[in-house]
Parts: C-alpha cells; sequence; structure tokens
C-alpha cells in the first residue's frame, strides 16, 4: 500500500492528484497546439491516429516504389539513394520537420509568454537543463522512483525513459553525423559498419526498442490516471518503437533484395513521427523543459517582504 501520509492527503478533497496534473498536462497541449485547429488531434485516440498515420504514408512510398517495378531488386549495396533520390528526401523530410518545428516552437513560445518568470540566468539554465537531462522528477520526489501495479517503489520507468530519450537523440546525433559527412566532407552514404552514423544510429535504434518496448508494458499493466491520455502515450510509444525496429532491420538488411520495401516502411515511420512531433506526446519534451527552466528562474526570484516563505 502506498505511505498513509499520501493516501491522508489525497483523502482530504477526494482529489487524484497524479489525474488532475495529467489532465493539466492535456489541456496545455492542446490549448498552446499551431495552428489550433489541429489541437483536435491532442484528443483523439493518439495510438490510431499514430498507427494510421504512420502506415498511411509507409503504404503511399510502397506503392510510389512498386509503380517503377523496384519494389524487390537486385541488392543495391545499402544504397538507399538509388531507390530515393536524395535531394527528394531532404526536401519533403526537410519541409516536414521545418514545420514541426515551427508549430512546435509557436507553442512553447506562447506557453512561455503566459505566464513569463523573467529573465533566465546561466544557473537557471544549467539547473533546468540537468533536471530535464537527468529526468530528475522521475524519482517519485525520494529517489525511490514510481508506484507501479503493486504499489511498490521502482525505477523502471525512469530507466526505461531513459534508454527511450538517450536513443532518441542518439538517433538524432547519427542523422546530424551524416549530413555534416554529405554536406562537408562530400562523403554520401551509405556508410561502413563501423563508422560514427552507424554506430550512433545503431546504439540509438537498440535504447529506442528496448526502452519503449518496457515503457509500453509498464503502461499497460497500470492504471491510468487520466485514461483520455492514455492513447495519445501508447501512440508515441508505438511510433518510437516502429521507427526504431524498421530501422535496425533496415540496416541489417540494406544489401539485400528487400531494401526498398523496408526503407519504405522505415520512411513512413519517421514521416510520420515527424509530422505528429507538435501534435502528440512527443511534445511534452518540449513543453516539460520550458516549465523546468520556469520553475528554476521563479526559485531565484527575491521574495516580497513579509511573504510566506
Amino acid at each position: 500500500m502506498p505511505p498513509l501520509a499520501e493516501l491522508v492527503e489525497q483523502a482530504k478533497f477526494g482529489v487524484d492528484v497524479p489525474a488532475a496534473l495529467a489532465r493539466v498536462r492535456l489541456r496545455t497541449y492542446a490549448d498552446y497546439a499551431w495552428p489550433q485547429p489541429l489541437a483536435a488531434l491532442y484528443r483523439r485516440n493518439g495510438l490510431v491516429v499514430a498507427l494510421a498515420t504512420a502506415l498511411a504514408l509507409a503504404l503511399f512510398l510502397v506503392l510510389a516504389i512498386a509503380r517503377q517495378g523496384a519494389l524487390w531488386h537486385e541488392p543495391l549495396a545499402g544504397n538507399f539513394y538509388a531507390v530515393f533520390p536524395h535531394n527528394l528526401m531532404v526536401a519533403i523530410f526537410g519541409s516536414v520537420f521545418a514545420f514541426a518545428l515551427l508549430a512546435l516552437g509557436v507553442g512553447v513560445a506562447r506557453f512561455w509568454r503566459d505566464q513569463a518568470p523573467g529573465i533566465a540566468g546561466g544557473a537557471a539554465v544549467a539547473e533546468a537543463a540537468h533536471d530535464a537531462l537527468t529526468l530528475k522528477y522521475l524519482d517519485g520526489g525520494h529517489g525511490e522512483g514510481c508506484n507501479e501495479q503493486d504499489d511498490r517503489y521502482t525505477l523502471a520507468r525512469r530507466r526505461f525513459h531513459h534508454l527511450t530519450f538517450y536513443g532518441f537523440l542518439l538517433c538524432f546525433a547519427s542523422t546530424s553525423v551524416a549530413t555534416l559527412y554529405h554536406y562537408l566532407l562530400g562523403q554520401p552514404a551509405p556508410y561502413p559498419l563501423l563508422s560514427l552514423p552507424v554506430i550512433l544510429g545503431t546504439l540509438g535504434g537498440i535504447g529506442l526498442t528496448i526502452g519503449c518496448a518496457g515503457l509500453g508494458w509498464l503502461h499497460l499493466r497500470r492504471a491510468h490516471g487520466a485514461p483520455e491520455q492514455r492513447g495519445m502515450d501508447l501512440g508515441l510509444i508505438a511510433l518510437l518503437f516502429a521507427v526504431a525496429v524498421t530501422g535496425l532491420a533496415l540496416l541489417a538488411l540494406r544489401d539485400t533484395g528487400a531494401m526498398a520495401l523496408l526503407l519504405a516502411i522505415h520512411l513512413g515511420t519517421v514521416l510520420a513521427l515527424f509530422a505528429l512531433i507538435p501534435y502528440g506526446k512527443l511534445a511534452h519534451g518540449a513543453y516539460r523543459g520550458a516549465a523546468l527552466l520556469k520553475w528554476a528562474i521563479e526559485k531565484r526570484r527575491p521574495r516580497s517582504l513579509g511573504a510566506p516563505e
């Protein structure tokens, strides 16, 4: 059973605090989404929206390849650009990613302006960055973690979050390094298995796979505090898992005749992830970072004379 003090505090007003905060977060994402009509995506079944978007985009790319008669082909030595030209992929993914960043940036800027805490100093920025990168507040406030199904404290959720978070960052780093190789060093893909982009991407994919599998398992075992948010949570977990698994499969089979088919499926999941960044659970990272920075600034503001400690 949870500690008696926690039960007493929650029973005083009959409020389920975690559920209430989860609903506040969901409302925040929807209220600040831009363009505002797309905020409806937050109120729909996030799992269905994520999977339907990924399947639709993957099917579109598969059919585009099939129309050219190249769905199953002779091995191409891992040359993705023989299937989709480099400039075409840059145009499609660059435009979708740029719009996603713009939409998310507008939403976070509105969130910040509505309750601006003041100017961010170096110490506040450093503290917020530390708390975000270490996932400080997933330790339960006492270092023992969160309650799971049997009410015992465990750090499993925090550890799976770390694997997912840093797996995602490693995949992003892999793409960034590959971009530098292509444009600065004049070395286009494919890259050897022991090259930096492939190593980063492989480690990131493994981290994402394990992290998402663990989070999904924990999520399905617990009673969700805000059922309306459950679909959005599972949608992000499923989409990140699909990106990781299809990416690892593509790497393993890139020298076979199945490369084009796997490439289309993987790119479909990645494109869906990009498109849903401002309108799915992935946006919580940006809002959480902004909230942590607000708190770090507010703690450093001088108290008014006579204000209670």
